[in-house]
């Protein structure tokens, strides 16, 4: 008798640099709600830590240029210190229609990991109280559990305090 092995998944650009990189990685899939595209919906489907999960915002600069921010699922981005960080007066969400041009991902699968282009990334400072945390693998329904220090290196990210405080 066999054993029964997990159903193959479709390797996704965020998944071959991690390969390239030789970084180890734990793939994770969930069912996808095209009606709830949120992290919190993720983070109820795999039964994690909403702190330990982290979603990818694209922003744009009033010059043009682009950077990629990695934040807790249930936090908010705060425009004015992500600008700081990446040595920008300002920036603006990147609107929703020029992700997939700007990035190669959709909403709701966009990874820090393996985009169009590599731009300026910064992950919340939080990230350093975890061995790994979670990011899009690439798509909906796809997480990937990668260690800190792989993925800042991976992403040539490095981690600043870009989150809302209460």
């Amino acid at each position: 008798m066999s054993p029964i092995s997990a159903p193959r998944i479709q390797k996704t650009n965020a998944m071959r640099e991690l390969d390239r990189a030789g970084v180890s990685y734990t793939a994770r899939t969930y069912e996808v709600d095209e009606s709830d595209l949120s992290g919190i919906h993720v983070v109820e489907q795999l039964g994690e830590d909403p702190d330990r999960v982290f979603k990818t915002l694209v922003t744009v600069a009033p010059t043009g240029g682009h950077a990629v921010f990695c934040i807790p699922v249930k936090e908010k981005l705060d425009l004015k210190r992500a600008a700081r960080a990446v040595g920008e007066k300002s920036l603006a969400m990147l609107h929703v229609r020029d992700l997939v041009e700007t990035t190669g991902y959709q909403r709701g699968g966009c990874s820090p990991i393996g985009m169009r282009k590599r731009f300026a990334t910064v992950i919340d400072e939080t990230c350093i109280l975890f061995d790994t945390i979670m990011v899009s693998g690439g798509r909906r329904g796809l997480q990937l559990e990668v260690a800190v220090d792989d993925l800042l290196a991976v992403c040539d990210a490095k981690v600043a305090d870009i989150c809302e405080r209460a």
